[in-house]
């Protein structure tokens, strides 16, 4: 007996050290920033503590994992939410954007504004979520993917005379810990028809080593280029404290058909990140994101003055109104002196979305999201646009790509455009889910499209001709709106279109029993009988008049029964009646496809007037009903 006890005891003993080992290694894993790996070791772990499940979820989240990310913040949120830092609430609410949960995301977000304590005002700036994402933004853009996309990761985009160099995993190097994808080289493409990317070829031996290589910038002469590469090709000691390795930017310059002088920036570091260098349009600042000592965020944007010298002023961070708590990287500033970055803790459609600062006098204007044309739910990054030609390229990870990352082409064309949000005439929210069509002067039909969560429509139109616009939802009276494009070259019109409920215009429409129907008098009718009497006809004429005032709404006729009498029998009676009422309709001028008999026998009564109980005839009447359920 005390051998089975000792040997219960090693056991057990045992079992602590490898449960402790096994966290031990996860939490390694995770400092290293090898995250899936960490997570298979946390996934094993239990119980799931908050660290557990903080880290478990963090491992996939920063991976843009959300789907695999999301249950396990849910996890976390439901039992230790009064215990958790803030920046938990924003990611959960990121996640759930990346799983296309926006309600539920904006509920979580706004937690999150709440344990900020931020203003009334911030808050009010927030919503509702797809009005301020979309207000005002005309949404030019026409977006394409290029046709060099692989299975891979293929992002950042850089033009270079006529060529347009981008990062890539195509390399089947080895592997990068933090997502066991190989190691990013740089790649030189054609710029074909349509300017889709063609003729993939690696970029100079010089710059690509076997560690990273990515978002390379260069100056209008093409013989300097600054890109980002991490430190670990120069050695071990160059990694931090938890042997990580950062990023660094690098200089190069071409020199006799060769890259050469390649070199680190002196404001890098090995104890933080530098990444992402963007030039001014005068090539005397470069621009570039870093998590170094006073970010506001985790990566904020800076600037540094290029002297003519070759050297370089200090590092300036751009300020509270482009910087957040969260991620700002991958600047980018066009010759218009605009300002394009990606961000997550701007607000936005989920994970990274793409903006816009106008930049005047080192002054930045307010960040505009690109809109949801651009931006997707997930990750978007890395834009570049040649404004002269009003074309460009984009990264992201949205659905419908072919590797983790993928490389988009975009359009922004003068086009004669009509657009607009569909909303409630008198609560002012959005209906999402309306049908929006567009018509020509005749009354043709020219496109159609049923609105998003955000409730925003768009379509082309043509210069100097009218059209009209029109919207319908279910329980809605549909709105219409005529407009014309004028000769003057107005070529952008934006119009709203507001609807109304019929229960919020018609006294006679209500909602009971979680039904909007017409509520006319009780509809009578004989013992056994289904003929319609004069007292009820008298009583449908109200509801012909509604019908023939809006032409297109629809119901559904339901008669109802009492219990008394078999089953068959009131399942029966109840469709003769309900037909009865159809024909009287029709008689009157309704069509008939705007109508719907049903029959429901005693199956859906108001009380509990059911066999075998006995009540009173005045009782079994609620249940003896006729309905006129609208159905559109």
């Amino acid at each position: 007996m005390k051998k089975i006890v000792f040997l219960l005891f090693i056991i057990t003993i045992s079992t602590q050290l490898t449960v402790a080992q096994n966290l031990k290694r996860a939490n390694q894993l995770f400092e290293k920033r090898a995250y899936l790996n960490a997570a298979e070791l946390f996934l094993n772990e239990e119980p799931k503590t908050q660290e557990v499940l903080e880290k478990l979820a963090d491992c996939y989240y920063f991976n843009t994992k959300m789907s695999q990310a999301e249950p396990w913040y849910k996890m976390l949120l439901q039992t230790h939410e009064a215990n958790i830092h803030p920046t938990y609430l924003f990611r959960y609410s990121q996640a759930l954007k990346g799983v296309k949960k926006f309600d539920e995301a904006d509920k979580w977000f706004q937690k999150y504004l709440e344990k900020k304590q931020m203003t009334i005002a911030e808050k009010q700036e927030t919503l509702p979520f797809f009005e301020a994402l979309n207000f005002g933004n005309r949404k030019p853009y026409i977006v394409h993917k290029v046709s060099i996309n692989s299975t891979f990761s293929d992002f950042g985009t850089a033009y270079f005379g006529d060529k347009v160099i981008f990062a890539s995993t195509r390399t089947n190097g080895k592997l990068y810990d933090w997502n066991n994808q190989p190691y990013l080289d740089l790649y030189q493409t054609d710029v074909g028809e349509n300017q889709d990317l063609k003729n993939v070829v690696p970029f100079s031996g010089s710059i690509n080593t076997e560690m990273h290589e990515s978002n390379a910038v260069f100056t209008k002469d093409g013989k300097t280029m600054y890109f980002t590469r991490n430190n670990f090709a120069l050695g071990k000691k160059n990694r931090d404290k938890n042997k990580v390795t950062h990023l660094k930017i690098y200089k190069a310059q071409f020199v006799n058909n060769e890259w050469t002088n390649i070199a680190e920036l002196p404001f890098n570091s090995s104890d933080y990140s530098m990444e992402h260098p963007a030039l001014s349009p005068d090539e005397k600042q470069l621009y570039f994101a870093s998590d170094m000592p006073g970010a506001i965020g985790s990566f904020d944007l800076f600037v540094v003055d290029v002297n003519a010298d070759g050297t370089y002023g200090a590092p300036k961070n751009l300020g509270s109104k482009i910087n957040t708590e969260q991620r700002e990287q991958f600047p980018f500033v066009s010759s218009d002196n605009i300002l394009y970055f990606a961000s997550d803790g701007h607000f936005g459609m989920g994970g990274l979305d793409i903006f816009r600062s106008e930049i005047s006098d080192e002054k930045f204007s307010t960040p505009v999201n690109l809109s949801n044309i651009i931006n997707s739910n997930l990750d978007d990054f890395a834009f570049v646009i040649d404004e002269e030609n009003e074309i460009g390229y984009f990264s992201s990870n949205r659905e419908g790509g072919q590797g983790d990352d993928d490389i988009y082409r975009f359009t922004q064309k003068k086009i004669y455009a009509v657009h607009g949000m569909v909303k409630d005439k008198n609560s002012l929210e959005l209906i999402p889910g309306a049908l929006v069509s567009l018509f020509d002067r005749d009354n043709n039909l020219i496109s159609k499209m049923i609105v998003g969560e955000d409730a925003y429509y768009s379509f082309e139109v043509e210069n100097n001709k009218s059209y009209k616009i029109n919207g319908t939802h279910k329980l809605y009276i549909p709105s219409e709106v005529e407009f014309s494009i004028d000769s003057k070259g107005d070529t952008d019109k934006d119009i709203p279109l507001f609807m109304e409920l019929y229960k919020d215009v018609e006294k006679e429409v209500v909602v009971e029993n979680d039904k909007t129907q017409i509520k006319i008098k009780p509809i009578y009718f004989d013992y056994d009988k289904w003929n319609i009497r004069k007292d009820a006809a008298l009583a449908l004429d109200s509801v012909v008049k509604i019908m023939k005032k809006y032409p297109n709404m629809n119901i559904e006729i339901g008669a109802h029964a009492d219990a008394r009498g078999s089953d068959e029998y009131n399942m029966d009676l109840s469709h003769k009646r309900a037909k009865s009422v159809m024909e009287y309709l029709i008689s009157q001028g309704i069509s008939e496809n705007r109508l719907k008999s049903v029959g429901y026998g005693e199956t859906q009564p108001l009380n509990n007037c059911i066999k075998p109980r006995m009540c009173t005839s005045k009782q079994y009447s609620i249940n003896r009903r006729c309905e006129f359920v609208l159905t559109n």
